[in-house]
């Protein structure tokens, strides 16, 4: 018996020990990985200011990899996202911010994801022409980041940004709108420009949109309602050009009715038209 006890505090001991070793180890494996993860966050820093922005991407994703528990990984995660932005990589910078989502989903940093998304999505404009769906999702980001956190930076530039983006959508209805007179498809021509006044009135697109709806409301013989968006032209934009020309339709002889109301937004003058 005396000996089975000794067996039994022998092994005791050297688990123990076993045990103390694998702490030690393990302690020092874990500051191995910090002290690597640190250097190698700051080797991206270091690139990044060189504007070596593949290399930076590189090593931000390395640092996340290295020490993922770390309060430092979702932060590298969020610098190789803004590294390939930078270097004009806008697929890759999304997709890193999606798993930034689902990976960091309660960071601090959330509302500098979702407008660095829009942004992204943003620097896809290709103009008229081109298929515009990336600005529809870079306006859907900016929107987010407004209500959100309305109280940041991020929220004004993301305002601004959206009357830009505004301004182009507006620039593709108009480019229809004129191509549908050509072909003398008048009913989606009229549906291009009332598009404009009900979903881009604050563009500078809204006074040739409300001309071209006189035009051709006008052309069809529906005189009563060119009357009506001549009004509308009168009332809200009197010294623009395109009221010289709307004016000009009626051959100098139809003058403007002058509207009596409150100052309000487009859609609701447009309204009492009606």
């Amino acid at each position: 018996m005396k000996l089975l006890s000794k067996l039994i505090i022998f092994v005791i001991l050297v688990l123990n020990a076993c045990a103390k070793n694998d702490k030690e180890i393990s302690l020092i494996k874990e500051i191995n990985q910090e002290d690597e993860m640190i250097q190698a966050y700051k080797e991206g820093v270091k690139a990044l200011e060189e504007n070596d922005t593949f290399f930076a991407t590189k090593k931000f994703l390395e640092a996340e990899l290295l020490f993922p528990q770390s309060d430092w990984a979702s932060k590298s995660s969020l610098m190789a996202s803004y590294a390939y932005y930078i270097e004009g990589n806008y697929f890759e910078a999304i997709y890193n911010l999606e798993r930034f989502l689902k990976t960091y989903p309660k960071d601090t940093r959330l509302d500098y994801v979702y407008y660095l998304m829009g942004l992204s999505y943003y620097e896809n404009i290709e103009g008229e022409k081109k298929d515009l769906k990336p600005l529809l999702e870079a306006k859907k980001k900016f929107i987010f980041v407004i209500e959100n956190y309305p109280n940041t930076d991020f929220a004004l530039d993301s305002k601004f940004k959206i009357g830009l983006i505004n301004d182009i959508l507006a620039s593709k209805e108009m480019y229809l709108g004129r191509h549908y007179i050509k072909k003398e498809k008048w009913i989606a021509a009229i549906n291009r420009f009332k598009t404009i006044l009900n979903d881009y009135d604050t563009t500078i697109y809204t006074e040739e949109a409300i001309h071209r709806l006189v035009e051709i409301h006008y052309k069809i013989g529906l005189e009563g309602e060119a009357k009506k968006y001549a009004s509308l032209l009168g009332y809200n934009y009197l010294s623009s050009e395109w009221y010289g020309k709307t004016y000009n339709i009626f051959n100098k002889e139809y003058e403007v009715d002058k509207i009596k109301s409150e100052k309000k937004s487009l859609k609701e003058k447009f309204k009492k038209l009606f």
